[in-house]
């Protein structure tokens, strides 16, 4: 039987053997609470959780105040949202959105308006469904999705700040890096943005671990409140919260899921991109009539549809032969109404992959869709 063929990278990336051993070894050797105890092996694991924020804030180039850690991409965008509203509640912003966003992206900030405390307004794209940075609207919020998970090309998210400060100078910006993080080194201080989120499961690390970058985190309101981040209580009027990036840290933190992010950081510079394999599969998936390829030969990704097959079947169909994509909507409904269609099919590599595989797949796609 052929062996089974992962091409869903930009779902979910797979593990790493170096992460998969860092957490066993935390948690067989090294396990403990942090940010609780004071005997040596908590104070190791609170030792630990610094360093992996400090592989964090080098991986983008921000400090260590400026690093918490959350669930996920999902958890930080919608934890933003609390962190504006309850930094902002005496204004009623304009926030910009576009339709390459991914659900996580747009929706909690699309739910935020339907109070009136807030409105939405649409970043306009180019023909070529990039953001349209000659065309930047006015707003007091903008959401900027570095790179969509359907199209797959990095949007220059450090010109499109430029943009939006030539709007408005105080305007504040979140970019949403879930899917660019693999492929595009971020730089904070490039990008000029006052809030970041990536997953960790994109780039290796296990589920249930993100990022959320703050670049001034002591000019905002804590979103929620528990354990680890309080200073002391002197009364129900007066409680003092711990400096960033503990008063953002309420409760006790995914640790073993940490502890594997920064392997899976490291892990990353061994990786060449799979551009190789991209293009070929581009190239030979391009002679079938059928198939109607909607991103570029230079996207990190290939996504499509096939006249006459739905998508849901046909990854099922693809699914008997050991392979794995994506199909749907990929949780971008805007983008695939832009491109007039329900769903689509979407190809995605990782350092896993071989050029034998995207021959299978290539092979196995044309003698579906004959």
């Amino acid at each position: 039987m052929k062996k089974f063929v992962y091409m869903d990278a930009a779902a979910s990336w797979l593990k790493p053997q170096s992460v998969i051993e860092s957490e066993v070894d935390f948690l067989t050797n090294s396990y403990a609470n942090a940010g609780r105890g004071i005997c040596a092996r908590a104070a190791n694991v609170d030792a630990m959780v610094d360093d992996v924020r400090g592989t964090v804030a080098d991986f983008i180039g921000a400090n260590k105040e400026n690093i918490v850690f959350t669930s996920g991409t999902t958890d930080g965008m919608n934890r933003i949202v609390n962190i504006i509203k309850n930094t902002i509640s005496n204004k009623t912003p304009i926030i910009a959105v576009s339709d390459l966003d991914h659900h996580s992206a747009r929706l909690p900030f699309e739910m935020w308006a339907k109070d009136g405390s807030c409105k939405t307004i649409i970043l306009p794209l180019d023909s070529q469904l990039n953001i349209d940075i000659k065309n930047i609207p006015f707003a007091d919020i903008y959401v900027v999705t570095a790179m969509s998970n359907v199209m797959g090309i990095f949007q220059d998210v450090s010109k499109i700040s430029k943009a939006i400060r030539a709007q408005n100078k105080d305007a504040i910006i979140i970019v949403d890096a879930a899917q660019s993080v693999v492929y595009n080194k971020i730089d904070v201080k490039k990008y000029d943005c006052d809030f970041l989120v990536f997953s960790g499961h994109k780039i290796g690390a296990d589920t249930g671990v993100g990022v959320m970058y703050i670049r001034k985190p002591d000019d905002w309101n804590v979103d929620k409140f528990g354990g680890g981040m309080v200073n002391r209580i002197i009364d129900s009027d007066n409680i003092i919260l711990n400096k960033s990036p503990e008063k953002f840290e309420a409760g006790t933190l995914p640790l073993t899921q940490i502890i594997g992010l920064k392997n899976a950081i490291e892990n990353l510079s061994n990786w060449n991109g799979g551009h190789d394999l991209i293009e070929y599969m581009y190239d030979e998936l391009s002679k079938t009539e059928k198939i109607k390829i909607f991103t570029t030969r230079d996207s990190h990704m290939i996504s499509f549809t096939i006249d006459g097959m739905h998508v849901i079947d046909f990854g099922a169909m693809l699914g008997v032969h050991n392979i794995c994509v994506r199909v749907g909507n990929m949780c971008a409904s805007w983008i695939h109404k832009r491109l007039n269609i329900d769903g689509s099919v979407r190809i995605s590599v990782g350092p896993w992959n071989t050029m034998d595989d995207a021959k299978y797949v290539v092979e196995t796609i044309k003698d579906l869709v004959a």
